[in-house]
């Protein structure tokens, strides 16, 4: 890759402007590194605030040949916004404007800066609903959830972040603009570039302009934590729920030292021989909501589950979310660092996956903790260690190739919303074949002939 120079900062400030650019090295630090905690110091720091800009950016370093790499708000697990090979870091938060909310056509025109939360908020005041929900909802954006193809708890009943894009303006590598995908429910005119571009990871192009697809907001939601005296039991009983009638909007799973991280957190007592925690939560009509419920709850005591609380309002069920997503940063009070797979098995294999961690942690001798969207098979599962110990290093990693090579066994994927990035991708080939990745290099290469767009994520 080419250096930066200083005629390129100069043309570079040319398309900014004064307040479009920084090389301060503070600056340069702070985006060196995102949620994976591996860091690589970039050369420049812009910050576009339209998508002429972003053309023009991308023009100038194809022609000169440096790495551009796209970020939203740094919250991605798998390194996918650091600048491995240094180059400019294309920071979108300034292009944060909600555009349009058309709740005659259940759609919205957002730009790829706007936090998740703050869509969430603005449609269901308008009586809609965006049901895609990442734990970092607070502060990630739209672009990169895009680019992670980000899931969430609600995904088991309404799908993931592709599922409600319906079209895309974005700036490929050359620098041109591209418009892909449609404003309506339907639409099959050519390939599908919309869903190539979601999940891939900020490789192929930056998105500047995104068409969601929006639901009308749910009548009613209840929200049902259900207590077990041994994990496995619970795993079991998120196996038989997605068997009846009745579909949960969100079904996850805290197993015991995730309660223990977040006990003080919750506004209940854990009944006592608590080990494991299903949070439940349905939503729909008011008298299907009130019907479902009592089903699940009669189901769950059925199973053997120690307890059922129901959240009495709104207020009371954001307690027990709030500690759900609050997991994450709560973790290193264990242990000072974290590798953190978000794996992915049949629903019906998750107590045979469960039992495999339980073996998993028994032989690297390290704590793993594991919680996350039990009811669509994805086991988020974090081993904790301390990285200057170098034995406790080789263990965890033992502990990664031994989690993942059970996943693929059972069926299952090494990644279900964090995406390869640089964490993963000397897995990559174990579940993708040969022929498979020559064909998503091909892909690359037809986008980004000159490899700077986030060069040295996914492929090795």
């Amino acid at each position: 890759m080419v250096p930066i120079s200083y005629q390129h900062l100069s043309e570079l400030q040319n398309i900014l402007g004064p307040k479009g650019l920084t090389t301060d090295k503070e600056e340069r630090l702070l985006y060196s590194y995102d949620a994976a905690g591996r860091s690589f110091m970039p050369d420049a720091i812009v910050f576009p605030e339209s998508e002429t800009q972003v053309s023009q950016v991308m023009a100038l370093a194809n022609t000169h040949g440096f790495p551009v790499v796209p970020r939203g708000a740094g919250s991605g697990m798998t390194g996918g916004s650091v600048p491995v090979q240094g180059g400019i870091v294309l920071v979108m938060t300034r292009m944060n404007r909600i555009l349009e909310i058309d709740g005659q056509n259940f759609t919205a025109v957002v730009e790829p800066g706007v936090v998740v939360a703050d869509l969430h908020r603005a449609v269901e005041e308008k009586g809609l609903f965006y049901p895609p929900d990442p734990a970092s909802s607070a502060v990630c954006t739209i672009g990169g959830n895009i680019g992670e193809c980000a899931g969430g708890p609600r995904a088991v009943k309404y799908g993931v972040t592709r599922d409600y894009v319906l079209g895309l303006r974005a700036v490929v590598p050359t620098g041109e603009v591209i418009s892909t995908g449609v404003s309506t429910a339907k639409g099959v005119a050519g390939y599908d570039l919309t869903r190539l571009i979601v999940g891939s990871e900020g490789t192929l192009a930056v998105a500047t302009r995104i068409v969601l697809r929006l639901l009308p907001k749910p009548a009613a939601v209840k929200t049902m934590a259900v207590f077990f005296d041994r994990m496995s039991l619970a795993a079991r009983t998120v196996s038989e729920v997605m068997k009846q009638a009745v579909v949960p909007r969100c079904v996850e799973y805290l197993d015991h030292p995730s309660l223990e991280l977040v006990r003080d957190k919750l506004s209940f007592e854990l009944p006592d021989g608590t080990t494991a925690l299903l949070i439940l939560e349905l939503d729909g009509s008011q008298d299907a909501v009130e019907k479902d419920a009592a089903a699940i709850e009669a189901f769950c005591g059925d199973q053997g589950a120690l307890a059922v609380i129901t959240a009495k309002d709104q207020a009371e069920a954001a307690v027990l979310w709030q500690a759900r997503k609050s997991l994450s940063p709560v973790l290193y009070k264990i242990a000072p660092h974290k590798i953190n797979e978000d794996i992915v098995v049949p629903i019906s294999k998750i107590p045979e996956m469960v039992d495999a961690i339980g073996d998993i942690q028994r032989r690297s001798g390290l704590t793993v903790v594991s919680f996350g969207h039990a009811g669509d098979g994805n086991i988020h599962c974090n081993i904790m260690y301390n990285r200057q110990d170098s034995d406790q290093t080789l263990r965890a990693h033992k502990a990664v190739d031994e989690l993942f090579e059970k996943t693929l066994a059972l069926g299952g994927t090494i990644t279900g919303e964090h995406g390869v990035g640089i964490t993963k991708m000397k897995y990559l080939p174990q579940e993708v074949g040969a022929t498979e990745l020559a064909l998503m290099k091909g892909i690359k290469k037809v986008f980004d002939p000159g490899s700077i767009l986030n060069p040295g994520k996914i492929f090795s």
